[in-house]
């Protein structure tokens, strides 16, 4: 079922959970910023629910993909920093997905303090996607992990 230049799932899953979560956090942000946010916190609640479940996903997939794919002896350091920075953003997501949800479903008002620490808890759950992200983008770009290279035959062919 996957594309033929797809080595396993984990590149068509996860870049969802970067996008979700960045998104999330600017919505936390711009929440804390304006006066009456009131549209903007179920859809920051929804963002980081939808993106702590990709981020979950993305990192099963990608320690799945990582049994699965050719590792350049210097790409090993890399992959073990990538799967503990993974493991810190899916842990992270998950716990503010669950403390965002759980405010909502109170019906307490959201004051600006409230709004100023979730967007803090957000910028942390961001700095950990990027960290994870760019042990990624090395392990593709630098070390070329999961690429088909020119001499290579392509599966399915």
């Amino acid at each position: 079922m996957l594309p033929s230049w797809a080595p396993n799932l984990h590149p068509l899953v996860a870049h969802f959970p970067i996008v979700l979560l960045l998104t999330a956090a600017t919505a936390d942000l711009l929440s804390a910023a304006i006066r009456r946010p009131a549209w903007l916190v179920p859809m920051a609640v929804s963002l980081y629910v939808t993106g702590a479940i990709m981020a979950f996903a993305a990192f099963l997939s990608g320690t799945q993909a990582a049994d699965t794919v050719f590792l350049p002896g210097m790409a090993h350091p890399i992959v073990d920093a990538h799967r503990a920075w993974a493991l810190a953003t899916t842990l992270m997501t998950g716990v503010v997905a669950m403390v965002q949800t759980a405010g909502f479903m109170s019906g307490a008002p959201w004051n600006r303090p409230l709004r100023l620490a979730l967007a803090v808890a957000g910028l942390l759950a961001a700095l950990l996607v990027y960290q994870t992200a760019e042990r990624g983008a090395r392990l593709v770009y630098e070390q070329g992990v999961g690429v088909i290279g020119a001499s290579e035959p392509r599966r399915g062919q």
